[in-house]
């Protein structure tokens, strides 16, 4: 089924780079207007973990316009409630409605993989605080114009694993938990206003963290495996984009409303490809290398604790 969003009006908050990235490139492409919120603009580099990373909501939103939509960067952070205000007002004056909310806003910050007794609660607490609040801060500015727009609107948070067990550290693991429970509960209360609300996880994304941490390119991304066996099957940012363009477009998308999925299960469904014309499949891949299937238990948790310290 190909995706036709034309009409409709999208905010992706955290659209600098990764996921947030591809996923307003491809809403772009079919053929939707997407406000493309972050902090790194031209003007105002990045810094922290992700100073000297690429990206800025200019370059994203230049891309949504290139690939058929219609890019808009605003510079926003979303701790800051009256930015967030300001952003939405601006969207009811220009677009006169809000169809598509993807919260795709990072912990933001290096996670200590270590256990709960060890970590670092400060750090921790600040990426609650950049990892969820971010999302309910926008959520809950974005609902009224959402619902005034009317019937058929999308809510999705941006996961980690469309699986319940344990993310390998507690705060890491409470934030990719919490956007989860946080697309269930807004499912819930906006059930009766026709508007669904879902997580959904990339696979093994080539993010541009992802390829700097392997040490490769996106034209080399394949010597990557030789360090992690899981990123031969990887995929692109655009690869989770074209899944939540694929359930916007969905006229059925409320019988999916609450739910967690992964990329890779809605590509099955939906019968879409990466934009490099694979068919990237995590579940498939994990059980190669594992042996076993992609779900909860002690695999996935010793997989992220290796991964952690550089030695899978």
């Amino acid at each position: 089924m190909e995706a036709t969003l034309e009409g409709k009006v999208a905010l992706v908050a955290g659209a600098t780079r990764g996921a947030g990235k591809g996923i307003a490139a491809m809403l772009g492409e079919a053929g939707a207007t997407v406000y493309c919120t972050g902090r790194t603009t031209r003007d105002h580099p990045s810094t922290g973990v992700y100073a000297g990373v690429p990206g800025t909501i200019e370059e994203t939103a230049e891309l949504v316009t290139a690939k058929g939509g219609r890019g808009i960067p605003v510079r926003v952070d979303h701790l800051q409630r009256e930015e967030v205000d300001a952003l939405i007002a601006r969207i009811r004056k220009e677009s006169k409605r809000l169809d598509i909310l993807v919260n795709d806003i990072s912990e933001g910050g290096r996670h200590d993989w270590k256990p709960f007794w060890s970590v670092n609660l400060e750090e921790g607490f600040r990426a609650l605080a950049n990892g969820i609040h971010t999302h309910l801060i926008t959520a809950q500015a974005a609902a009224p114009l959402m619902i005034r727009t009317g019937p058929g609107g999308l809510i999705v948070e941006v996961t980690d694993g469309d699986y319940i067990g344990y993310h390998g550290t507690v705060f890491y693991d409470l934030v990719k938990t919490g956007v989860n429970r946080l697309a269930y509960i807004m499912a819930e209360d906006l059930h009766d206003k026709g508007i669904a609300a879902v997580a959904i996880s990339p696979g093994f994304m080539r993010s541009e963290m992802v390829l700097s941490y392997l040490g490769v390119t996106e034209e080399n991304w394949k010597d990557g495996a030789k360090k992690d066996k899981l990123f031969a099957d990887s995929e692109t940012p655009y690869f989770v984009g074209r899944a939540i363009a694929a359930l916007a477009a969905d006229p059925d998308r409320m019988k999916k409303s609450g739910g967690v999925f992964g990329s890779w299960t809605l590509a099955e469904e939906y019968g879409f490809t990466d934009v490099d014309g694979r068919s990237p499949r995590l579940n498939r891949q994990w059980e190669k290398v594992f042996g076993k299937p992609l779900v909860d238990g002690p695999s996935k948790t010793d997989y992220f604790w290796k991964l952690a310290r550089r030695d899978t």
